[in-house]
């Protein structure tokens, strides 16, 4: 059994097809998906597809790249995270590709994600890209640590991954890691705690060997979790078992639906 920590399912892309992606699902053997929000506009969606769907979960919050949109307070995200679907708050972090002159508001929506985590109670999603270090400090400074969660689609280096790990977060790794030339990912794949990695699809994006290039989906997390295996010189039930028991400790309220 496997469990997807990160798709899109309501993206344009897959919408269209939940039925085929269901079934896919259930044929490798994937037994549930967190579904993730990206902004507010689009959370109704996301909270639909959990909420008609047992073995789909909904994630709550506004994606760092993302400007000029309804931006939430923290009681507002508090408010929409205490919904029994709602298990996480996120995507949140950080990203300087797409906003190279390091914005203070992306730092200041980054605080008020981790700071509506903490009353609520539940898990972050991390996005972090080109701004490992900022990412971790303000994780550090608005203690993070006493609710933890993922570092999504994680790409870093093993001592990023070493210092978020002390925060008490996983590292979910995705299609990237089956890339012939994602060396580091694959070092870290292998070296990581195995009771503290995940595995994800980020679809419709990053589908993994032999799919990449393709339009990816969370059945395909399946070839995620076969190539970390490998790395690991582990049997792949052995790896979907402990990547499984990982995400139910993180989200408890999980365990009981998609492994009764």
């Amino acid at each position: 059994m496997l469990v997807d920590s990160h798709c899109h399912l309501d993206f344009p892309d897959l919408a269209g097809q939940l039925p085929q992606l269901l079934e896919a699902m259930q044929q490798n053997g994937v037994a549930g998906a967190l579904c993730i929000g990206v902004n507010m506009e689009d959370f109704p969606g996301v909270l639909a597809l959990a909420e008609q769907h047992p073995h789909l979960f909904a994630s709550v919050g506004l994606h760092p790249e993302y400007a000029d949109v309804d931006e939430p307070d923290q009681a507002r995200l508090e408010a929409l995270a205490a919904h029994p679907k709602v298990i996480a708050i996120g995507e949140t972090g950080l990203d300087y590709y797409w906003h190279k002159d390091k914005p203070e508001w992306q730092r200041q929506r980054f605080r008020t994600h981790i700071r509506a985590a903490r009353a609520a109670g539940k898990p972050l999603v991390i996005h972090t890209r080109d701004s490992a270090e900022d990412t971790l400090r303000l994780l550090e400074e608005e203690g993070a640590a006493t609710v933890g969660g993922i570092m999504h689609c994680f790409t870093e280096s093993w001592e990023i991954a070493r210092r978020a790990l002390d925060l008490g977060f996983y590292l979910s790794f995705s299609g990237i890691v089956t890339f012939k030339n994602a060396t580091q990912v694959k070092e870290v794949a292998s070296k990581a705690p195995l009771d503290r990695i995940l595995v994800e699809t980020d679809a419709p994006y990053l589908a993994p060997a032999p799919y990449r290039g393709k339009l990816n989906q969370p059945g395909y997390v399946r070839f995620v979790a076969e190539e970390i295996a490998r790395l690991r010189g582990m049997e792949f039930p052995d790896l979907a078992v402990a990547t499984s028991n990982n995400f139910f400790t993180l989200f408890p309220q999980t365990r009981e639906v998609l492994a009764p």
